[in-house]
């Protein structure tokens, strides 16, 4: 007869730890290339709406610390669980490997890269809309319905505004995009997930 090597809450710290070193490397690209940015001001011409999805992503990160916790809930993992919050994880990170990359000798400026990079910059951050849902899905039934009908238009508009932002480049849409994705992020922050419930 199978015994229970472990409870459902002792492998979730377990998965919390590999999933929040995945974070943990995000938010050390994303600090690594702000402080690049001190140290060599003049180096590359800086771009405020590339800073401002910098800021948001960063966000992004430590918020999606903080909402996870709601995967203690959770009673039965699954290989397929676990490599579905590692695999998130890992699509966050490659937001910030986007926003700073290795190398800028081919660019002229932030705002050159971050034009020449936004089809995957963009098809990433849309991914991460749908990514949401499942995980919110993974919480079980009743944490879905805690965000009723806000949540189920805000997905669909998010995505939909990446789309658009892969095929325009205009600027103006550009700065309205991110200052309304960081207004709006940090609205939804201190109205739904002020406390871990």
């Amino acid at each position: 007869m199978p015994t229970e090597i472990a409870s459902p809450h002792d492998i979730f710290p377990h998965i919390r730890i590999v999933m929040g070193m995945v974070i943990g490397l995000g938010v050390t690209r994303l600090l690594s290339g702000t402080a690049r940015i001190v140290q060599h001001p003049g180096q590359y011409r800086l771009y405020a709406v590339h800073l401002a999805w910098v800021a948001s992503v960063l966000l992004m990160l430590v918020h999606f610390w903080w909402w996870e916790f709601g995967l203690y809930a959770i009673g039965n993992w699954t290989f397929g669980k676990y490599l579905f919050i590692i695999f998130y994880a890992i699509t966050l990170f490659l937001l910030c490997a986007l926003l700073f990359p290795d190398s800028m000798l081919d660019y002229t400026s932030y705002e050159d890269y971050f034009y020449s990079r936004r089809a995957w910059f963009f098809g990433l951050l849309g991914a991460t809309y749908l990514l949401d849902v499942i995980d919110t899905l993974l919480k079980g039934p009743e944490h879905f319905a805690r965000f009723g009908n806000e949540y189920l238009i805000r997905t669909p508009v998010f995505v939909a505004l990446c789309l658009v932002a892969i095929l325009v480049r205009d600027r103006r849409f550009h700065i309205a995009f991110v200052a309304a994705a960081l207004i709006y992020q940090i609205s939804f922050i201190l109205r739904l997930f002020d406390t871990i419930v």
